[in-house]
């Protein structure tokens, strides 16, 4: 029995896209009473019983990392299982039935060691190989990099611990080994990674800070967006935290910083308040969203969307305790070129109207 703590990306109708939505798919979260005549057995022995698709080497790591949880105590793998024991359990996914194909393909790795790899992703690039991105995907790439560099590792497939959508660019920590796949997604489960965004989005932001709360799900008509539900009929609790960095008089410079971990959250949460992101095409922001109705004004928004031509948000910041040396790390993303000359533009707009 499962109980996952995120929406499950349903990437036959997200076409891959999977920002903000953590581990949903790349792990999940199981609940299990022990049953009343269950004779006592070692929980690896157990578990491996109970998910015969891992390993008894994953679910000793997992235990490692302090992921399986009895009674509401982290547990060694050689504890023994009791009839009426509440077990839970943190555990990556195997993988997918379809074949990762190394490709060298150039990324940003902006650190490595034994244990994980952090990368800067470009925009344009999937992170996963899936409905209509079978290759050319950051997994590809990073499947390439481990081959050619002989990587150890007893991971089954590339770690990714949690992923961003196609056109968000930014900041990934991907795990080499089974025991740092664990240790890394229970601090993403647990929201204790450091983890700031940046987005443009149409319109002058009422207020200098704020925070945006409302039950995220599937849009009930258009099956490729999220909507926000702010009476909880439906969806899952969100909260999205703001601050202004910068006002551009119909667009604004915000920083996000996630509460919860859901599907398209910042781009569901701004479009509900009435500020969709910038150029983003799958919530309609790729239209004249905030403005004046000029010949003049509507020419320098195609320009600006010709630089910047993907929605505008950058995954800025990734902070996240070592597994092995339990030290803290800290990365900080600048900004990717097409969002600073979408900035430079929109400066010099202003100056000169």
């Amino acid at each position: 029995m499962t109980d996952p703590d995120e929406d499950f990306l349903d990437e036959d109708l997200l076409n891959a896209d999977s920002a903000d939505t953590e581990a949903a798919e790349l792990f999940e979260h199981l609940n299990i009473t022990v049953d009343g005549n269950q004779q006592p057995l070692r929980i690896d022995k157990f578990l491996h019983i109970f998910r015969q698709n891992s390993t008894r080497n994953k679910i000793s790591q997992t235990c490692r990392a302090g992921n399986v949880v009895v009674n509401g105590k982290a547990v060694k793998q050689n504890y023994r299982v009791k009839p009426g024991d509440q077990i839970s359990v943190l555990l990556s996914r195997p993988p997918r039935e379809n074949v990762i194909i190394p490709q060298d393909i150039p990324i940003n790795i902006v650190y490595e060691d034994d244990d994980l790899v952090v990368v800067d992703k470009d925009p344009g690039m999937v992170v996963h190989p899936g409905h209509g991105n079978w290759d050319g995907t950051l997994v590809n790439a990073l499947a390439y990099h481990f081959e050619k560099n002989g990587a150890k590792s007893d991971l089954d497939r590339v770690g990714l611990v949690h992923r961003i959508d196609k056109d968000t660019s930014g900041l990934l920590v991907i795990a080499k080994t089974e025991y740092a796949l664990s240790f890394l997604a229970k601090q993403f489960f647990d929201r204790k990674t450091r983890r700031l965004y940046w987005a443009f989005v149409w319109g002058n932001m009422a207020d200098d800070e704020g925070t945006i709360t409302g039950n995220i799900g599937r849009h009930p008509k258009n099956r490729l967006q999220m909507s926000v539900y702010e009476d909880g009929s439906a969806g899952k609790h969100a909260v999205t935290h703001y601050k202004v960095i910068e006002r551009f008089k119909y667009m604004t410079w915000v920083e996000c910083k996630l509460e919860t971990g859901r599907t398209h959250q910042i781009r569901a949460h701004f479009k509900h308040i009435g500020h969709t992101l910038f150029n983003d095409e799958r919530y309609e922001g790729e239209q004249i969203l905030k403005g004046v109705n000029l010949p003049k004004y509507r020419q320098f928004i195609k320009n600006v969307f010709e630089v910047l031509p993907r929605h505008a948000l950058h995954a800025h910041t990734l902070g996240f305790i070592h597994p092995t040396t339990k030290e803290e790390m800290y990365f900080e993303s600048p900004m990717p070129e097409d969002m600073s000359a979408a900035v430079e533009k929109w400066r010099n707009y202003l100056e000169n109207n």
